[in-house]
């Protein structure tokens, strides 16, 4: 039992404990596993939804594909410097552990706040709120458009939330084990409407490929916003980096994992994109949402319903990824103090950050509440706020460099390509306010008021005692309920780079 209140807050006297067992988190993910993590979470609803937006605002075939093709580059660059990153640092928690590291508690609590309170849960929740809509399409084909079907769409989506946690909670081996399972349906998704657009090429329609770059926008802001579109389809390039202290031999798995992932993505999406034009017009693929559904139902015939059954379980494995990395950035937030104590606990004999994951899984519940946002309106509000910190992020990269050249790098990138992400990252964030200006701007107001509350709270600490008080006996409470323990940290050498 406990027994005992040390500065960390209350710990209890656990069975592991007592059998001398180390409580925390545990290297179960192998080569497989980290691919398919990479694979399972970038390949999620965008591929299905994105391409037109994507096509609206680049104006042709022919940059649409461009664009396309860009994005899994600049994923790859991106990637390619999160593994010089995650071998050097190999801790949970990527982007807030880097800039933690480099820049100080400031940034990284800037970064946790937008991303813990907002980003992440908004994602998930959409994600979840995809796979709802895909899955009772066969029953209601159009349902997306369908105000009366909504409700439906968010229990199912609330239903996901809760499987995914649990599942998370429960066992990194069973989260790892289900990403490979739902990699496996999208693959066959994807590899299915591949050999459609083969197949349709192969028979001469090629007619959307003909003048590809007329009507190409000459806009900095639209082409600015084709690649928030593109982009949203491969977010989760760096996610594996969230999980870096359970993956087994992290120097080889982590930039391999990258190296092998990733291209097959890029190669999988353009592959896509060109079957969607070899079956249907440009025009078509700018006034539907669900390509893919349209596309089936233009040629699967009574087969049709197969497709939105692979894009949900595409969804859903997409989902299971965002909460697995989203669960150790609370995690990670909360050791460092930026967020309350208990979310740091780990299971004594799960050795999974249960706590965090319920918090992550809460916050993406609430958001199913409210009138969603369109599909559009929230990629460009969460595309401006993670190109922000993912050029800070590889500022930290070229900053630790600078600063600290001794430090060990297992894997190192060469310096051109923090640099080419560095300019990318500022196009991307400079770009969108030629066309919305205030939207960008109120997106950066809210990360900036994350100040004041680093200020009050983690800087000066300005709380009553009493609320402390409180924190701690609910802690204490909480902790026999949950049988979670702080961790035996394993990281302890890193704390003082």
């Amino acid at each position: 039992m406990v027994d005992e209140i040390n500065e960390e807050g209350p710990v209890i006297e656990t069975k592991a404990r007592k059998k001398g067992s180390f409580v925390g988190l545990q290297r179960e993910l192998g080569l497989i596993s980290g691919i398919s993590l990479i694979v399972g979470t970038m390949i999620g609803s965008g591929i299905f939804a994105s391409p037109r937006y994507v096509m609206e605002h680049s104006g042709s075939v022919g940059l649409t594909l461009i664009v396309w093709s860009l994005c899994g580059v600049l994923a790859m660059l991106g990637a390619l410097c999160y593994a010089e990153l995650g071998t050097m640092i190999p801790l949970c928690g990527a982007d807030y552990v880097y800039m933690l590291q480099a820049f100080g508690p400031l940034p990284a609590f800037l970064y946790s706040w937008t991303t813990v309170i907002v980003i992440q849960p908004s994602q998930f929740a959409i994600i979840c709120l995809t796979f709802g809509a895909y899955l009772i399409e066969p029953i209601f084909p159009g349902c997306g458009d369908r105000e009366d079907l909504q409700p439906v769409v968010k229990l199912l989506a609330a239903l996901a939330i809760g499987v995914i946690m649990f599942v998370n909670a429960a066992s990194v081996k069973w989260a790892a084990r289900m990403q490979i399972v739902f990699t496996v349906c999208k693959m066959v998704a994807i590899i299915m409407l591949i050999i459609t657009g083969l197949v349709r090429l192969g028979q001469g329609f090629t007619a959307s490929f003909e003048n590809s770059f007329n009507n190409t926008t000459k806009s900095i802001g639209l082409v600015g916003y084709a690649f928030y579109n593109g982009l949203w389809a491969y977010d989760g390039w760096s996610n594996l980096n969230y999980a870096t202290e359970e993956l087994k031999n992290p120097y080889r798995n982590l930039p391999l994992s990258i190296m092998i992932g990733i291209p097959l993505v890029t190669v999988c999406y353009v592959l896509v994109n060109i079957a969607y034009f070899a079956v249907l017009t440009p025009a078509e693929v700018m006034t539907t949402s669900a390509v893919a559904v349209t596309l089936a139902d233009r040629l699967y015939g009574v087969m049709a319903w197969v497709i939105p059954i692979f894009v949900a379980s595409s969804t859903f494995g997409a989902a299971n990824g965002s909460a697995f990395s989203g669960g150790r950035l609370v995690f990670s937030a909360a050791r460092e103090g930026h967020l309350p104590k208990f979310l740091a606990m780990i299971h004594t004999k799960r050795h999974t950050p249960l706590p965090a994951m319920l918090f992550t899984s809460i916050i993406a519940w609430i958001m199913l509440l409210p009138n969603s946002s369109s599909f559009e309106t929230l990629i460009n509000y969460f595309s401006f706020a993670a190109w922000v910190f993912y050029g800070c992020t590889v500022c930290a990269l070229l900053w630790l460099r600078y600063k600290k050249p001794e430090m060990k790098r297992p894997y190192k990138v060469a310096l051109p390509i923090p640099i080419l992400v560095v300019l990318a990252s500022i196009y991307l964030i400079v770009a969108p306010f030629y066309e919305a200006p205030l939207e960008s701007f109120l997106c950066l107001l809210f990360i900036l008021a994350g100040i004041p509350f680093y200020l009050v709270f983690v800087y000066f600490k300005i709380v009553p005692q009493s609320f402390s008080d409180f924190l701690a006996r609910l802690t204490f409470k909480l902790q026999k309920i949950f049988d979670v323990a702080f961790p035996e940290r394993e990281d302890q050498i890193y704390t003082g780079l």
